[in-house]
């Protein structure tokens, strides 16, 4: 059996959980940022609304930060202000609003949990978090929580990205923080220091403290609200451990939630010793050969090829100027011809290799990729008839490019 962390990483002194609770909300009530969805889940009588308006931030607020959030979620709630009207928006447009904030299947999962709502469930959100991770798909165990505690009130912690910063560092919890058992630990200390008379804003608390206080890097210790209770505070101010620990200290046989031997405390870095996290792998690389073909619209202006990406997968239904995944290593005359035979298949016509100008490269990261881009252009001259059995395809003017769901990568093209 895994051995049972040290009770130095748990909270169990009732005590200090009261207390710990009442100064975090003390300073979340001074110190919290006015944003739009706090001020919706504040002053919405509606509970289905409240939870929808908490719902779509959340699922914005993944992987993304609060400055570029906050235009894209009023945009949002002004075009699709309750569940019902996004449940009768099409793809495209969710895509076109999404466009530019990255992970674009959250936007697709969400409109189609809208649906869901709609169609199964009378239109009434599920009241519970696990109600909510069960019949609402992109809903997961975090998201769940943060939508139950803060739109229903439910007593339910939550864990996400800053949250285990703040636990582990008022814990020194310096196992990796990403794996199964740490995670499990840290939920289970989530519930039990939620404020069951204020649920919904213990958890913001707890998040805000993470976002503006507790920072990954040169974190604002003196400024903390909770630092009587951060054992990595202590450390800091005390250095280490007496030698002859106590038993309930880290160091202490196999304890899943201490540091690792291989890995001591590192007194230049002070609290920010914790979280650790396993190294990330390094993202794969991937280039591509992008072509952007220019005709003359009817009116004059020039307009460019769109095409639209599969239903699933990266980008998925997004549109993109056609694009080749190009073998890595690929001398350019070899992209060239490749290129040239994808298009040639387009518009169904020979196109000259040596008539691709070659523009220059775009690079662009993904969470787990990094891209190359090698973009060329072709203008052509006179009609020219799409082949209809391949991807849905349109012409568009630069103004109407940047109105489609279209990537980032795509604009930087």
């Amino acid at each position: 059996a895994p051995a049972s962390p040290p009770a130095r990483h748990l909270f169990s002194d009732p005590a200090e959980i009261e207390a710990l609770r009442g100064n975090l909300l003390a300073w979340y009530d001074r110190c919290k940022r006015d944003l739009p969805w706090r001020s919706l889940a504040a002053t919405e009588p509606d509970a289905d609304r409240r939870g929808y308006a908490v719902w779509v931030s959340e699922i914005m607020l993944q992987q993304t930060q609060v400055a570029t959030v906050i235009d894209y979620y009023n945009r949002w709630m002004q075009k699709w202000p309750t569940l019902q009207a996004l449940a009768q928006a099409s793809l495209e447009e969710v895509n076109e609003l999404w466009a530019g904030l990255g992970y674009y299947s959250r936007g697709k999962r969400l409109q189609e949990a809208a649906r869901k709502v709609v169609l199964e469930l009378a239109g009434r959100m599920p009241r519970t978090a696990e109600d909510l991770q069960k019949l609402l798909p992109g809903v997961g165990r975090y998201t769940a929580g943060a939508i139950a505690s803060i739109s229903y009130g439910q007593a339910t912690g939550v864990v996400d990205g800053n949250v285990i910063r703040v636990l582990c560092r008022l814990r020194c919890i310096g196992a990796d923080s990403s794996s199964p058992a740490v995670i499990d630990r840290l939920w289970d200390m989530a519930n039990v220091l939620v404020d069951s008379s204020r649920p919904g804003d213990f958890n913001q608390a707890l998040m805000e403290l993470g976002a503006t206080v507790c920072v990954p890097k040169a974190p604002l210790c003196r400024e903390c609200p909770v630092k009587q209770h951060c054992q990595a505070w202590r450390r800091k101010l005390f250095g280490k451990p007496c030698p002859v620990p106590d038993v309930e200290d880290c160091g202490v046989g196999d304890c899943p939630l201490c540091p690792p031997a291989t890995e001591p405390w590192d007194s230049s870095l002070g609290v920010t010793n914790f979280p650790r996290k396993a190294a990330k792998k390094p993202p794969r690389a991937m280039r591509t050969a992008t072509c952007v073909l220019e005709r003359r619209g009817c009116h004059g202006a020039p307009e460019y090829l769109i095409v639209q990406r599969p239903s699933s997968g990266l980008l998925a239904g997004l549109w993109e100027f056609p694009s080749l995944p190009l073998a890595q290593d690929l001398q350019e005359e070899k992209e060239r011809e490749e290129l040239a035979d994808h298009l040639q298949a387009w518009i169904r016509q020979p196109v000259a290799a040596k008539g691709l100008q070659f523009i220059g490269e775009v690079i662009h990261i993904f969470s787990h990729i990094h891209q190359t881009y090698v973009v060329y252009s072709l203008h052509l001259d006179g009609d020219v008839t799409l082949d209809p059995a391949l991807s849905p395809f349109r012409w568009v003017t630069e103004d109407e490019f940047h109105a489609s769901a279209v990537s980032t990568a795509m604009k930087k093209v």
